[in-house]
């Protein structure tokens, strides 16, 4: 695996509080990239944070489309892919 697009369901943040939201995204991102590619540490580009950002700290996207890129042995860099809107 080289490149991979995923689409990570984010909804799970809206059932804590307000101020933990964005940090808690962070985390969930980390743990879903590192679950589904099996590596020990992930780099998480600038562009996700400010994607996750964009609205405010308290209303995170309730979902996000990132593409994981395979740089060593053991090391991924997470970036966005674009972004995922509401569905009519």
């Amino acid at each position: 695996m080289s490149e991979a697009i995923y689409v990570i369901n984010l909804n799970r943040l809206y059932w804590t509080r307000r101020y933990r939201r964005l940090a808690r995204a962070i985390k969930m991102i980390k743990e879903f990239v590192k679950k589904h590619t099996k590596a020990n540490e992930v780099l998480i580009d600038n562009s996700v944070n400010e994607y996750i950002f964009s609205k405010s700290y308290d209303k995170p996207p309730r979902r996000i489309a990132v593409k994981v890129t395979k740089i060593d042995e053991g090391v991924v860099k997470v970036s966005l892919a674009l972004e995922v809107g509401k569905t009519s």
